[in-house]
């Protein structure tokens, strides 16, 4: 659930006094930005990674995002420290206001910016997973972009829990594995660390992103491979990455049982390592400045 405490254009509101109006057109047309992180003792991990992300998505959708990044910070910071959540999440969103004829003329911004901070999700592991075909398209010229036009997403996690899946796999007009509907996909094959490449349509995770910088120090060489279905059938052991899960194990496939093994253990431990080396510079750099 989300705090009750949010930074709405720098103000810090009780969730209940955040005013969106009609009139900000980008909200209903899903013209928008957003990015989760995890908050690990009341520091974001990896927010250079994500405000990157979200500087280069800004400019393929024509969003502004005329916010300064310091503050930002500062604001998820504050708000984890505000709403005692130092172990949580945060989303920040800029949603543009300018778009389409379905706008008022109030004085807003260029963009609206939200900050908010919640609990961390359960997640059942191992994982079941389902298929579903042409569930993303890589020529989209906003294919791998980050917006708030999450519908696909939504509906095709739907369907498939209703079908007793925890997540789905997305294939792309080619028949290639993309991405779940939030996380990566990884697989291990004969001692490599296999992924689709992002030609596939699948966004450019921040957990993927840190995975594939430390994987060879795990004993696992890392590789964008295409993969179909079968790669995934017939792995050594697959996997889920994402700001919320770090690593999660998948069970089954579409009915196809998924091999355990100890990598994802392994990968894990190097990842949580990174994480921890991370926050402890960034908690000590903190301390230095007060």
């Amino acid at each position: 659930m989300i705090h009750n405490r949010v930074f709405h254009n720098h103000r810090l509101l009780p969730l209940e006094d955040v005013r969106l109006s009609p009139g900000q057109a980008g909200l209903f047309n899903g013209w928008g930005l957003f990015t989760t992180m995890h908050i690990t003792r009341g520091e974001p991990f990896a927010f250079e990674r994500h405000w990157r992300r979200l500087l280069h998505d800004a400019e393929r959708t024509h969003c502004p995002l005329p916010f300064d990044a310091d503050t930002v910070l500062h604001e998820v910071c504050e708000l984890a420290r505000i709403n005692d959540a130092p172990e949580s999440a945060a989303r920040i969103y800029a949603i543009y206001n300018g778009a389409g004829m379905w706008r008022s003329d109030e004085p807003f911004p260029e963009a609206d910016l939200l900050v908010y901070t919640a609990g961390l999700p359960h997640y059942h592991e191992p994982s079941r997973l389902a298929l579903r075909e042409n569930g993303r398209h890589a020529a989209s010229p906003l294919a791998g972009v980050k917006v708030t036009s999450w519908l696909l997403n939504v509906w095709c996690l739907h369907e498939a829990q209703e079908q007793g899946y925890d997540e789905v796999v997305l294939l792309n007009e080619r028949g290639e594995v993309a991405e779940c509907t939030a996380a990566n996909i990884f697989c291990v094959k004969d001692g490599r660390l296999l992924t689709p490449p992002l030609s596939s349509g699948c966004l450019q995770g921040v957990t993927r992103d840190v995975l594939l910088g430390i994987a060879s120090s795990a004993g696992f060489p890392p590789e964008e491979r295409v993969l179909y279905p079968a790669d995934l059938f017939g792995a050594d052991e697959v996997f889920l990455s994402s700001t919320n899960r770090n690593l999660l194990a998948v069970s089954e496939i579409a009915g196809h049982r998924i091999a355990s093994g100890s990598a994802i253990k392994k990968l894990e431990r190097t990842f949580e390592n990174y994480v921890e080396e991370y926050v402890t510079s960034r908690v000590n750099a903190r301390h230095s400045r007060e």
